[in-house]
């Protein structure tokens, strides 16, 4: 195979706002190696496909032949088809932001057909406030949609979702029977369209392989299917699967019949794998010679790792390409009231990586030993902005989400510094591990930045668990973090866990108390109740006995090996807390109830909270340390240039020469008086520690060139109404 042309495919179904990453990745990488490659998000194509006034009038013209058993709500929905016809592309062109003349409409009129979903419309008020009309809009006709997907998934594709399909499938099996069995059976009509999409973008590529990247198990069964038409088809093109849900669930794979669809199934990062295979097909790699791949051989699945090729360094990675993405064409939606997940819904962010894995790596219950998480690498600041500006000039969107697992704060300062130096003018948000070294200063710097939000895990909220875990952080450390990051203005949303192995229900009753507090003093915004799930490639699930847990399934199978079933004898009975907490901390989020007994949120008895009540309120007001004791930190100005104007002064009979330093800044401008001496040497270090200069400078370093005649000693500047305005403006340590 000479020169072999290159599709790469994202199945249904991801994100409806944005497209998942990964081919614009491997396409910016395989591309800079010298090959042809085109890539499609059937995610996105597939639902602008199904709900246009064609696909709607193929769907309800499905569901009116079929004998289904049909819900009062799908009878009326079926009843108002006409109102769906008509409204359904005005909604899309709404949701893509083509059209917010319709705003008013939908938010005020009875512009929408409305079936079971706007059951919840009467705390729209409640849980919004005073939100704008667009936003209003855009969340009724999110309700439209899923009335609509609820049609479907009742009638003609019982496992169609907005961010899924057939995820059931994939989850935890160990057996490819369900999968096969679903492969081989009928098509129903939203498999008929996928297909559709396939054939069309066969016949325009003319591709030699196809490359499917499956992130999640809602991708797997899309990705079988289109792969299966290919090969029924086309046996000549062959088939490559990486991605999520292969590097975490198919580590161990031995099924033989998966192979009927995927020729070629690699792991964890692509670039070097996928380079190597197409190496392969080109005659110029043995096949013993593979990077990560499973492949049939001899009628048994085989695994090659005979490369003798490094990783691909995340700094030679390259910068995703997103051309032939159809990137004004999706669509912002807001489907939850969770303020933080609402960034993963609506507007449409290029997705980044900070750097590869995780810097930490420590954590009891989540998948340390794979290469996603165990090799951590960073690239400098400098590649890390080039890449910005060239998905600025590709995309024209200047929102980002950094996708890492824990960004790490020593690359975010730089990237931070970076940006403002350059003037890249960026909006971004991310995930980070709420260590110390995110000191209020530092939360300063990433807010000039362009930082809106981050979300970290507290996890369990109890000391004695986070030590278990090996979380690396404590309650009062949590605290004292996220309120320096909401006190620049950073939303802050804490990923929450029950069910940790031994957790008792006291200690889940005192981490919702904990939660509380985090609420009370505004130091969270946003937070989601997950319970502990054990993996196979974590500590815990690799030695469960040691946190006290019994594993006891599944049975291992030739397919996927991933979640396993575990007891907790030490602890408490966990579901019985889920729905209380998810309550809870709904209500939290508004403000409302949190004076409430933790009684309150559960219809059993549980016991009462053994934490003081001012636990955050004391973490947060305990001092930190002064400026004096920080002498290695770097120093930052963040502000303008000043303007430096002398003038005599009588004082005590004599005539002494004082300096005024004026400000003039995007709000308001401010003044600096000081004597002479001071003020001149603040002018001129002013100039040295504008973060759009490249000097590092350390308050160790100005202390040194501190003026002799100055009348204060540094140690008294340093508390002085000039230092304090200076440091209120935007005078950093870092």
């Amino acid at each position: 195979m000479k020169n072999p042309t290159i599709l790469l495919l994202t199945p249904p179904l991801t994100q409806l706002n944005t497209p998942y990453p990964a081919t614009a990745y491997i396409k910016g990488f395989l591309t800079g190696r010298g090959f042809a490659v085109a890539q499609a998000d059937f995610g996105i194509e597939l639902v602008l496909r199904m709900f246009s006034r064609t696909g709607l009038s193929r769907i309800f013209k499905a569901i009116e032949a079929g004998d289904f058993e049909l819900s009062d709500n799908s009878l009326r929905m079926l009843r108002l088809k006409r109102e769906y016809l008509h409204t359904i592309e005005p909604v899309i062109r709404f949701l893509q932001n083509k059209d917010n003349t319709l705003a008013q409409q939908i938010s005020y009129s009875r512009y929408l057909p409305e079936a079971a979903r706007f059951d919840q419309v009467e705390d729209i008020d409640w849980a919004f406030g005073s939100m704008g009309i667009t936003d209003r809009a855009r969340y009724l006709a999110t309700l439209y949609l899923e009335d609509l997907g609820d049609l479907i998934k009742e009638t003609i594709c019982p496992y169609f979702a907005f961010s899924r399909y057939a995820d059931k499938l994939a989850m935890s099996a160990t057996s490819f029977d369900p999968l096969e069995e679903a492969l081989q059976g009928p098509l129903n009509l939203i498999d008929e369209m996928l297909l559709e999409l396939l054939e069309e973008r066969l016949q325009a590529v003319q591709p030699d392989v196809v490359g499917f990247s499956i992130p999640f198990p809602g991708n797997l069964y899309g990705g079988l299917l289109l792969a299966k038409h290919i090969k029924e088809k086309y046996p000549h093109i062959k088939t490559l699967m990486g991605g999520g849900y292969p590097n975490t669930e198919l580590r161990s794979l031995r099924e033989t019949r998966i192979f009927k669809y995927i020729d070629f199934i690699t792991l964890d990062d692509g670039e070097g794998p996928w380079l190597k295979l197409l190496e392969h097909l080109q005659g110029q790699r043995q096949v013993d010679f593979l990077q990560r791949t499973f492949l049939l051989l001899n009628r048994k699945v085989a695994y090659i790792n005979g490369c003798l090729d490094k990783d691909i360094p995340h700094v030679e990675v390259g910068t995703p390409d997103y051309s032939d993405l159809p990137l004004t064409e999706y669509l912002s939606v807001i489907d939850v009231i969770n303020p933080m997940h609402r960034l993963w819904s609506d507007g449409r962010w290029n997705k980044l990586t900070i750097a590869h894995g995780c810097y930490w790596k420590r954590c009891s219950f989540c998948d340390i030993t794979l290469d996603y998480i165990s090799r951590y690498e960073a690239a400098p600041a400098t590649v890390l902005v080039d890449r910005i500006e060239q998905v600025i000039a590709q995309t024209g969107q200047t929102g980002f989400h950094f996708v890492d697992e824990a960004a790490p704060p020593a690359s975010l300062r730089d990237l931070a510094l970076e940006l403002i130096r350059r003037g890249v003018k960026i909006t971004w948000w991310g995930n980070i591990r709420f260590e110390k070294t995110f000191t209020p200063d530092l939360c300063r710097l990433l807010a000039a930045s362009g930082c809106i939000a981050v979300s970290g895990g507290l996890e369990v909220a109890s000391d004695r668990l986070l030590a278990l875990m090996e979380k690396g952080v404590s309650i009062a450390q949590v605290a004292r973090v996220t309120d320096g990051f909401t006190q620049t203005g950073i939303m802050v949303h804490a990923y929450l866990m029950y069910g940790f192995p031994t957790q008792t229900a006291q200690e889940t009753i005192d981490s919702l108390e904990v939660v509380r507090q985090l609420f009370q003093n505004n130091v969270i915004q946003s937070g989601y109740w997950h319970r502990f799930s054990m993996t196979a490639h974590s500590p815990v699930g690799k030695n469960p006995e040691k946190y006290g847990v019994v594993k006891v399934g599944p049975e291992a199978g030739d397919f996927a090996d991933n979640d396993l079933w575990h007891e907790d004898p030490q602890g408490t009975d966990h579901e019985l807390f889920g729905a209380g907490l998810a309550k809870a901390i709904y209500n939290y989020m508004h403000g409302v109830a949190l004076d409430e007994p933790l009684s309150f949120w559960f219809d059993f008895k549980v016991p009462r909270t053994k934490l003081q009540r001012d636990l955050i309120y004391k973490a947060i007001a305990a001092p930190g340390k002064t400026d004096a004791e920080r002498k290695n930190a770097r120093v930052v100005w963040l502000g303008h240039v000043p303007v430096i104007d002398f003038t005599m002064m009588a004082k005590k009979g004599e005539t002494v020469e004082r300096s005024v330093l004026t400000f003039y800044e995007k709000a308001e401008d401010f003044e600096v008086k000081t004597t002479a001496a001071i003020g001149q040497w603040l002018f001129d270090i002013i100039q040295e520690l504008s973060a759009e200069e490249q000097t590092h400078v350390t308050l160790k370093q100005l202390e040194e060139s501190y003026p002799a005649d100055a009348h204060l000693s540094f140690t008294e500047f340093l508390n002085s109404p000039a230092w304090f305005t200076l440091r209120e403006k935007g005078l950093l340590l870092l």
